[in-house]
């Protein structure tokens, strides 16, 4: 179950959410807020799970009370422009909706955010005396992953997935970390939200790595080092 709540200055777009948040079972919607200030002083001092907030509200806007939150709680910003997508993906929000918010849409982001939310414990921890595998903490077990069998790691704001052949992990970790302790000679940082394993790249075409047929961006400030660390005859 997910404590959530809801900071809108809109009376419909609250009614609006609330009806939406009470179709999910694992959704306790504990409070809703009038403003950014009122979430504040609510966010001080109760557990809150996840947030649906507005961007746009008198006084403090939705992207001013992230930035002034400590810790903040999964945040998934609901607003009716889509001007704000470059912020919120900085910001590291679990989604982005724009009003009106249908059901289909909802779901996806909810689900998403009850992810990050189950694997909020999650852990990479390197073994010291092998360096041939790392372990992944997903809610109760360690995995055991090779690194060779790593296709490639993406991040997603303070989470990383790590994709094998055939299985996706979530890990509480940023792309740096992983970068700083896998091996520099078999992964490369060819764009700021992925970290691939250069044994698995197979074809390199119009600012686009291939790996296991997954298009993966190549950054334009990546390109340079990439050349180099390619075997080119």
């Amino acid at each position: 179950m997910m404590n959530c709540i809801i900071i809108d200055d809109s009376k419909m777009a609250r009614t609006a959410l609330k009806m939406l948040i009470s179709q999910v079972e694992f959704l306790n919607l504990k409070k809703e807020c009038m403003d950014s200030l009122e979430g504040f002083n609510y966010l001080k001092s109760e557990e809150v799970d996840l947030v649906f907030l507005d961007v746009e509200m008198p006084g403090m806007t939705g992207i001013e009370l992230v930035r002034n939150l400590k810790k903040p709680p999964l945040i998934i910003l609901v607003t009716s422009k889509k001007d704000y997508a470059v912020e919120a993906f900085e910001l590291n929000v679990a989604d982005y909706l724009v009003k009106p918010v249908t059901m289909p849409r909802f779901m996806i982001a909810v689900e998403r955010a009850k992810e990050l939310f189950d694997n909020r414990d999650g852990k990479f921890e390197m073994d010291e005396k092998d360096k041939g595998y790392i372990f992944v903490r997903s809610n109760s077990a360690l995995n055991r992953i090779k690194l060779t069998d790593i296709l490639y790691i993406q991040a997603l704001g303070d989470y990383v997935n790590i994709y094998i052949p055939g299985k996706r992990y979530m890990v509480h970790s940023t792309l740096k970390s992983m970068e700083e302790k896998l091996p520099p000679a078999k992964f490369f940082r060819l764009h700021r939200s992925y970290l691939v394993a250069l044994d698995h790249v197979d074809v390199i075409e119009e600012g686009t790595a291939f790996v296991d047929k997954n298009p993966i961006p190549i950054g334009e400030q990546y390109k340079k080092d990439l050349l180099k660390k390619l075997n080119l005859l």
